[in-house]
């Protein structure tokens, strides 16, 4: 009987739309009302997840920023991950010789040194996930999502790093040319066994401490509550879900998700535009009531 339902959410519960759909929050509402605990797994930061949450009207804990921090249902932070500031200082110096746009993930919310920049990656994701978004509405969307948004602007981020009261959980990459710029920085910095590095999409890469993971998030979420790991279910579509599909008893890759995601896990839900997470969850739900 599955007790714990952990699912990504770019890719994987929100459409090409970057929302909830309705027959996702319903059949997580659904499995709420009997007895399963829900909870969102994904690389965003807490100030990201919420809006969106309250949105659907859906209450839940929260692994965020890839496992760097675990909170409850009230925003209560149950564990953190940080990086240290060696680390977080050396991949600066990498990511600037390289010409990269990067954000900083913190205890003090989302950083990033360039608005327009910041718009313009959110803009190009929505038109890739969905090809008939012209650019300049896709812009429009962006910005009027991150009005919803937290988002903390800085002209130096080696200030974050000399702040020893601002914890540095997750720092994100980007580019455009996707793997083709992003795997060689991907090999270099995963030379430091310190260091987890994965990807949420092909234009980024996403760098926490190797502590910082889904699946030791879900297995602590799990302990925590007394409930066995075979005992879970993990959806996802990229590789920074691939630690949490590896520990979960049930684990679905989404239809639209990467070839490593689909081969690893048991099952397949339908793409994230056709409601695959409420589909899941309704096809668990009814397996454990018969």
């Amino acid at each position: 009987m599955i007790q714990i339902i952990a699912s990504d959410m770019d890719g994987t519960l929100l459409n090409n739309e970057m929302v909830i759909s309705k027959r996702n929050a319903e059949a997580i509402k659904l499995a709420q009302a009997n007895g399963i605990h829900f909870l969102i797994a994904s690389g965003r930061g807490y100030e990201e997840i919420k809006p969106l949450l309250d949105e659907a009207g859906i209450k839940c804990p929260m692994i965020t920023i890839n496992g760097a921090q675990v909170l409850d249902e009230e925003g209560k932070i149950l564990s953190s991950s940080p990086l240290s500031k060696n680390s977080a200082g050396k991949i600066l110096n990498r990511l600037k010789r390289a010409g990269l746009y990067a954000e900083f993930v913190t205890s003090k919310g989302i950083y990033s040194d360039n608005k327009a920049k910041r718009i313009e990656n959110f803009a190009e994701l929505l038109t890739r996930v969905n090809p008939e978004t012209p650019y300049k509405l896709a812009v429009m969307m962006a910005s009027n999502r991150f009005e919803l948004m937290n988002i903390n602007y800085i002209e130096d981020y080696y200030k974050l790093i000399d702040n020893p009261n601002i914890d540095i959980y997750k720092i994100v990459a980007f580019s455009s040319e996707g793997t083709k710029v992003l795997d060689p920085i991907r090999k270099e910095i995963s030379k430091d066994s310190s260091l987890a590095v994965t990807a949420s999409s092909e234009s980024n890469i996403e760098i926490n401490s190797v502590n910082a993971q889904k699946g030791i998030a879900l297995q602590a979420y799990a302990d925590l509550l007394n409930i066995p790991i075979d005992n879970t279910m993990a959806i996802g579509d990229n590789n920074n879900d691939v630690s949490m599909l590896k520990v979960a008893g049930i684990s679905y890759a989404m239809q639209n998700g990467s070839n490593e995601v689909k081969l690893l896990a048991k099952r397949i839900a339908p793409k994230n535009n056709e409601d695959g997470v409420g589909v899941a969850i309704e096809t668990i739900v009814k397996e454990n009531l018969s």
